[in-house]
This record gives C-alpha cells, structure tokens and sequence, in this order.
C-alpha cells in the first residue's frame, strides 16, 4: 500500500534518495571531502557512508574481520567491501565509480552511491501497476476532490466533521473480473461519507468521475464515532470544570494540568445511568501524570466526569468517595533501572532480494496473489485472495478483514462498570494505527507500506509504516526419514502481513499469515498497559484486600488489575473456488463393531450440512469439523473443495467462550457477535460490521443479531463466515508495568481443496548458483 497509489515505488524511491543527496550535499556540517578518483569525468565528492545511508532510511552494519558493510533498506540488501569497485545489490555485482574509501575509522563514500545502489534496477520487489485495481484505497487527491464535491453542491456546511471518507467498493463480481482477468470495472470511483453535523449524522456518496453528490441522507437514532479532536475536547473540558477542580482537592491534587483524561464512550443501561440518549457524550476517568512516563500507574479513582461534546463542558460529577491515588514511580521504559547488555545481533537477510513482489496495493507471494489496503475503520483489509494451483488460479476469499472488538470490564463500580469498549466501532482503530518500526515492531526483512486516510476535517492525512510484509521460516513442512536411506524435508515458509492500532493503554497486533500450502493463519496479539484500579491494599495479606481484589488481582501496592475480556470477531467473505457455499460439519463418533472380529466398537464420522443462518450461529466445539464447501467443485476423488473454519487455534491466555455476563445485562441487548464463535449470513455488501453500523450509545442489536433475524438459507449460496475468537484476561503479576504480547489465533485450512500434499516439490537443495552467490555475498568485491 502506498500514499500515493498512482505513482510507481521505484520512481518515489528515486525521489527520495535524490532528496537525500541534496540534503547531504548541502548540509556544511557533515564531514566531507573530494576525492583524488574520477566519477563522470570529475574529483568525487565524498560522504560519511553511515551518516548518509542512515540519513537516507537504511541501516548500516559493519563487519571489521571481513571488512564488509552490509546495508539494508526495505527490500534492498547491500553488501560492499572497503576499497572495492563493486557491490552485492540483492546478490548481483554493482559496478561503483568510487569505491568505499576509509578514512581513519570512517567509511566514505561518493555522494553519487546511492543512486548507483538503490537505483540499479536489481530490487524487483515494487512494480509498477499497470491498471489501478478497483480496490486501491482513495488516493490524497481523491480524498480532497470528494470535499470539493460536497462543497460545490451546496451540501457542505462549516463545522462539518468527517468520520468517514473512503472508496465505496464497485460490484463484487466486477471487482472478481478484474482480479482474474485485469478487466477494469464498470462502476465509477465512488466514496462513502458519513459526516457528523453536531450531533447529527448524515450519509453521502460521491461520484468521483462525474464530480456530483449521489446520495445524502440523514441517519435518524445513532451516534457518531468518537474523532480525534474529542480527546483535546474532554481535556479542555475537565481543566475549565470548578466542580472537577474541587473534586481532585479532596484527592489532594492541585494542578489540574497534570491530570491525564481519557475519553471513553458510555455504553446504553436503558436510562438506568440517568443519562440522555440524545445527547452526545462522553465519560472521563483520569490519571496522574507524575513524571514517570507512564500515568495509567496513578488512575484517580472513584471520580468520573460526564463530558457534554456540543456544550464542551463537564455536566455531571460523579464521586464514590477518595481512594488515595497510588503514586509510586512505576515506567514502563525501563527508564527506573538498569538495563541489561543488549543481545548479539540476529540478522534476517535476503541477499538475492525478496520472494514477494507488491504492484500497487497488489501482492504476489509464491501461489498467493491478493490485494491490502487499510480502512479508517477496521484497519488492514485483504481482498480477491486467489491460490495458483498448477496454473489456474483459484479463488479463496474475496475480502477479509477485522469485523469488530468489544473489550468488556466486569467491575460494578462507578469508575468500571460502563467499561466495554467496540474499539472499531467507537473510536476508528484504522485511525489509530501505530507506524512499525523495522527491528522491534516487525523484523528487519520487513518491508513497510504507508497508506492515506482521512482525518475528521476532510484533509488527507499519511499514515507512515502502517503495514509490514515480511517473509519468515516456520519449522520444517514435511519430513520423513526411512531407514537407512536420505532424509526427506523441507522447509515450511510464510509470508505474514502486519497491522498495529494503539486505542488507548492497549496495543493491538493482527497479523494475516499465509503458508505455501494453502493454510491462512489470523493472529490477534494484544500488548501495552492494563488498565488498573486504584485500592486501599498494598499485599494480599492487608485486611481489605478481599474485597479489593473481588474483580480482579492485586498486581502492586495499591494496584488491581480488572478481570477482563478481548474478543475479537473477524468477517471472512470466503469464495470457496467460488461464490457457491455451505457450512458443512463433520463429527467424529464411536460406533458400534457390526463386521465381527475382537474388535467391539469403530470410528466413523457423521456429516451434515446446515441449513440456516441461525443454525449457523452457534459455539465453538473443537471435536466438530466445520468446512465452508463448494458442492459444486470436487477434487480428483469425488470430495467437494473446503476449507475448514477454526476460530480457536490456540492462546496463551484463557479462552472467552463467550461474554461473562448475564443474559439481562444490556450489553446482550445490544451486541450478539460476542457469545457465538461461527457465523454465517448470506452476503450482503451492506452488513459490514457484527456490532452494526454505529453502535456507540446503540440500545439494540443492528449487527449479527439483525443480520440473521430473517434466517435465510444458505446452502449452495454466496456466504460470509464471521469467526469470534478471544480470551478472557485474568491478571497476573509478569503483565505489569507492561504486557508482554499475548496472541490468540484462528485458522482457515484447506480440506480436500487440492487433489495432494500442495508443497510436494518444494524442497530447497542448495544449488550450485546458489552456493556461489552465498560465497560472494561473504566477500563482495573479490
């Protein structure tokens, strides 16, 4: 994915590099001198080699026993040795018109380097996109047409916030031509606005090509999504509230500008929180900045502020009583104490170059092909996901992504008990994607991807690093060693596509991983700061620490960490070789031995195919195969093609089988999604989301629940599979300050899709051509 997606790769990476010289060149304080050697007929103006390649966005590594510098830039690796004429660009030599010159203890090299280097022609993992697919997000000129548009008809009004502008997604059969033909699609470039009029929402459509507004209408009953400038809102607000100022004196907290507030939605208890449904607000409960780097350690507890967004004030104080604000020095940074010695470097080369190629937002890994892009919304979106089988390429799914999330808190009291956050839904976790840094975030192989949104004024706004893509070992995909003859193995490899949101004190990771034999791995990681209530505790053997640890674990002195719960719930539209499905469901069963011998009982398996949409809608059991099926496509044996739905593929924290809460909390009233980990509904392309289109405040179900109300049939149809995964989070010590990532996994594997083992062939003898590159990239420039 690309800020620009018009514009080719290597042509912006030209610019930059060229951007970089000009800034080296002219920058007077970096060391530099000319050179006795030619470059071009002229004295070489040289550069400190480290300075310059990291100023230009590459790492650089030096290795003083071979006298090699090893210099890497997303997909490009670099091997020169000092005092050679050539380089290793992605295993092929370089000629160079000056080579590396030492002086002293600094590399130098020509300023002309990294055009030579980085512009060689040899990174071949950018290609240019010779027709835009009809999926490329809205590019930053789009994004500003589309405000354009609205103003020119008359529709625009000043204070008019965005929640939404994005592409609106041509037919599904259009976009399938062209993912399997490169035939452009009919329907014009098209966006969908949702605008937030004060407390008003209105929903548009803009006609990109003919530069006219095609649909603008009012949603009556529902709330917008909470934007960006609420955060500075509620902030403001609190530090002008008198009532808010005298609160915090009772705590023993004067400077109101050291308080930290964190704007949070409100839920729906049918009016049992006295609170108006109309009105648009939000609820405040804050922390303590002091100074240690992390203010979630100090919550000020029992004090919640209600927070008017049109009035942009506090309109109710709500107070439980002082808890002492735990004031302990708690970073997380490590800032507090010593650091141990860093670890000997692990490097992850690829010094022929990548195995992946991205044209556009499209990209193309061994037999995998699909599209990414990222939405304001739900974050990282994959579509037309097709498997090349022995040269016909099949279709797997036509779009994939995160549906929505709740995070629900168990805690009753006047600080807690609204807590159960549609991170999605309520705040825009595409809008709050956190950049990937190379080495930490994602591996040093990893290629980052920046993407264009736009912010709540309507302007375009770039989010920098905002996918990663990188390719990795994963233990052996076969092997078997007969007696006494040669081991038979290969490796398994994958190719894993990466998106972060940071919503608050929690970090999210999903990850898309795609096997070379088929298998689509989701991975849901959640990391960052638990939130945590403040108590009168400090050890489990104080007198109140019964009652303060009833709804989760004392984790430090004066610090409990909440029983909560992640539950994930992702909406897979699988094209099983095709828009034709069913849910299928295999049970293994013990019967009864009929054919004689000492044996008094068999295993067999009994299938069924359901029917409904609702009999669809049901727990996870994980001694029941369930198969997504095309009974229209069968492999060489007669068996229909599969592929098999496994929301719970195994987690480090306990399992969420559902939502911990009673049946007559609201919370069940207005969200389904969360208490059954399968789904399936016919396609339809407006049910998007399992907790609905705008769920903050909603009082009832407009997701899954009302998407299955009517039951239709869905054997032999186009389907979409939504798969609910989770965990329920009980505390533990070793998760504070900061948690380490804890993942939880679901799975869609092929069954009977392929007539045979689909990596057969893939082992990796290391070839004669391969052995020498290995030697050279040892010693470039020999």
């Amino acid at each position: 994915m690309q800020s620009k997606p018009t514009a080719s790769r290597p042509l912006r990476q030209r610019a930059a590099a060229l951007t970089a010289i000009a800034a080296i060149t002219a920058c007077a304080a970096l060391s530099t001198f000319t050179a006795p050697a030619h470059a071009h007929g002229g004295a070489a103006h040289m550069v400190p080699l480290k300075k310059t390649l990291e100023d230009f966005g590459a790492t650089v590594r030096y290795d003083s026993f071979a006298n090699v510098f090893t210099i890497a830039r997303n997909s490009t690796l670099v091997r020169v040795k000092a005092g050679s004429r050539t380089a290793l660009v992605n295993g092929q030599e370089v000629k160079l018109d000056v080579p590396v010159t030492m002086r002293g203890n600094t590399a130098f090299v020509s300023h002309e380097f990294i055009n030579q280097v980085f512009q060689s022609g040899l990174d071949k993992t950018f290609a240019i996109e010779r027709t835009p697919s009809p999926l490329n997000p809205l590019t930053a000129d789009e994004i500003n047409a589309v405000v354009s548009i609205l103003k020119a008809s008359g529709r625009y009004q000043p204070g008019y916030r965005f929640t939404e502008i994005t592409l609106k997604t041509p037919p599904k059969d259009e976009v399938w031509n062209f993912a399997l033909s490169g035939q452009a699609a009919r329907a014009p470039r098209r966006a969908s606005v949702v605008v937030l009029d004060g407390k008003k929402l209105i929903e548009g459509t803009v006609d990109l090509a003919a530069r006219s507004v095609t649909r603008w209408e009012p949603v009556e009953g529902a709330h917008g999504m909470v934007l960006i400038d609420d955060f500075a809102t509620v902030q403001a607000a609190i530090e002008a509230s008198p009532e808010y100022a005298q609160a915090l004196k009772k705590r023993d907290i004067q400077d109101v500008k050291k308080v930290v507030a964190t704007p949070l939605t409100v839920g729906y208890f049918d009016g049992k929180d006295s609170l108006k449904q109309e009105d648009r607000l939000l609820k405040v409960v804050s922390y303590l900045d002091v100074g240690d780097g992390n203010y979630w350690a100090h919550p000020i507890e029992n004090l919640v502020a209600v927070v008017d967004l049109e009035k942009k004030q506090v309109v109710k104080i709500e107070d439980e009583g002082v808890i002492p604000v735990p004031l302990k020095p708690t970073a997380y940074d490590g800032r507090d104490r010593k650091l141990t010695p860093p670890p000997k470097p692990l490097e992850i080369i690829e010094p022929e170059g990548k195995n992946y190629t991205i044209s556009g937002n499209t990209l193309h890994w061994r037999n995998w092909d699909f599209h990414v892009r990222l939405d304001s919304r739900v974050g990282l979106v994959l579509s037309t996901v097709t498997y090349n089988d022995r040269g016909t390429r099949r279709k797997v799914m036509y779009e994939g992504s995160l549906g929505g999330m709740i995070v629900p808190y168990g805690d009753p009291d006047v600080g807690w008990y609204f807590k159960a956050y549609l991170d999605s839904g309520e705040y825009g976790m595409g809008t709050l994607t956190s950049p990937i840094e190379r080495g930490t975030d994602a591996p040093q192989n990893a290629v980052l991807l920046d993407a264009t949104l736009a912010d709540y004024t309507g302007a375009p706004a770039k989010v920098p690093n905002a996918i990663a893509v990188f390719e990795r070992y994963a233990d052996p995909e076969f092997k078997h060693q007969e007696m006494g003859k040669p081991n038979v193995s290969t490796e398994r490899r994958e190719l894993v596509v990466r998106w972060i949101s940071t919503v608050g004190n929690y970090d999210y990771m999903f990850d898309w991983v795609f096997a070379e034999n088929g298998t689509i791995g989701i991975n849901a990681g959640a990391t960052g700061i638990e939130a945590v209530k403040g108590v009168r505790s400090r050890t489990m053997q104080d007198a109140t620490a019964a009652e303060d640890t009833r709804y989760g674990t004392l984790l430090d002195h004066n610090i409990v960490g909440t029983t909560h719960q992640h539950i994930y719930n992702f909406r897979l539209d699988l094209d099983v070789d095709g828009e034709a499905n069913s849910l299928t469901e295999i049970d293994p069963v013990v019967e009864k031995n009929t054919r004689g011998g000492p044996r008094t009982s068999t295993m067999q398996t009994v299938q069924r195919t359901v029917a409904t949409e609702k009999a669809a809608a049901q727990k996870f059991d994980a001694s029941t195969i369930r198969l997504l099926s095309n009974a229209n496509k069968l492999n060489k044996v007669g068996n229909p093609v599969s592929y098999q739905l496994i929301p719970y593929a195994g987690g480090t924290h306990p399992i969420a089988k559902g939502a911990n809460f009673a049946k007559d909390e609201w919370i069940n009233h207005r969200l389904s999604f969360m208490d059954r980990q399968i789904w399936v509904t016919r396609y339809d392309p407006e049910e998007k989301f399992p907790e609905g289109k705008y769920p903050n405040r909603s009082g009832k179900d407009t997701g899954l629940g009302q998407f299955t109300a009517d039951d239709q049939p869905i054997v032999n149809t186009d389907n979409v599979v939504w798969l609910t995964t989770g965990t329920t989070h009980v505390a533990r010590a070793e998760e504070w300050p900061i948690m380490p990532t804890e993942w939880v996994h679901a799975l869609l594997k092929p069954w009977n899709y392929f007539d045979e083992t689909p990596t057969l062939g893939l082992n990796r003898p290391a070839s004669a051509a391969s052995a020498a590159s290995a030697a050279n990239a040892a010693n470039p420039g020999n």
